[in-house]
């Protein structure tokens, strides 16, 4: 039995970077040369661990800088023009969710960079309804996959893990969910349409 349901919030609520062109893109805008694009990428996949437990990403930008010779634009900030810039609403899941909300509490959980969620909420990406229980891995300074963000989210939500649903874009978190026994739905941020479907079918939603 269904009794609450989280949702993550980049790949899913939003369409963020996950399999789109947009991380080239950032790369291109701050001067990241071609054949420097995979040492970029490895360059940020050791800090994001730090920045989605608090390290303010604007901090990067000098670091950025020196280690690339890249040129940012003037008063450049990755955290507004970046990232929250190219964020975009996916619309076709907001119905399934007001739905789902008549029905069962609702919560996100979500690895964010510091602010970021706020500038999200003030932008409108998401949808405007009252989440019973937000997670931000910047505020619990926990990150997902690891188990006690999952353990913590279980706890606030109040209910079993067995009796909690999440609605995630990454294999890996689905994965790390399942351990602990939430039901689990992996949402395809390339074809929102169909996944949005396909998340009310197995939920037995009408919307």
């Amino acid at each position: 039995m269904i009794k609450f349901v989280y949702f993550d919030v980049g790949g899913v609520l939003i369409r963020d970077f996950s399999k789109s062109n947009k991380w080239n893109d950032l790369a291109r805008e701050i001067g990241i040369l071609e054949e420097k694009e995979k040492d970029f990428l490895n360059f940020w996949k050791s800090y994001e661990q730090k920045v989605s437990t608090g390290l303010n990403v604007d901090l990067l930008v000098p670091i950025i800088k020196k280690e690339f010779s890249s040129n940012f634009p003037k008063n450049y900030s990755l955290l507004k023009d970046g990232f929250v810039s190219r964020f975009d609403q996916n619309k076709t899941i907001w119905p399934l969710v007001k739905e789902l909300k008549k029905t069962y509490k609702v919560g996100l959980l979500t690895n964010q960079y510091p602010d970021m969620f706020k500038a999200i909420e003030k932008k409108g990406l998401i949808p405007d309804i009252p989440w019973d229980v937000i997670v931000d891995s910047t505020i619990v300074k926990l990150r997902k996959p690891e188990i006690k963000i999952f353990k913590l989210a279980e706890k606030l939500a109040n209910v079993k893990g067995t009796e909690i649903f999440y609605v995630e874009n990454s294999q890996e978190h689905i994965d790390a969910a399942k351990t602990i026994g939430w039901q689990t739905f992996l949402y395809d941020p390339a074809d929102t349409q169909k996944s949005t479907q396909e998340l009310a079918d197995k939920l037995k939603i009408s919307f």
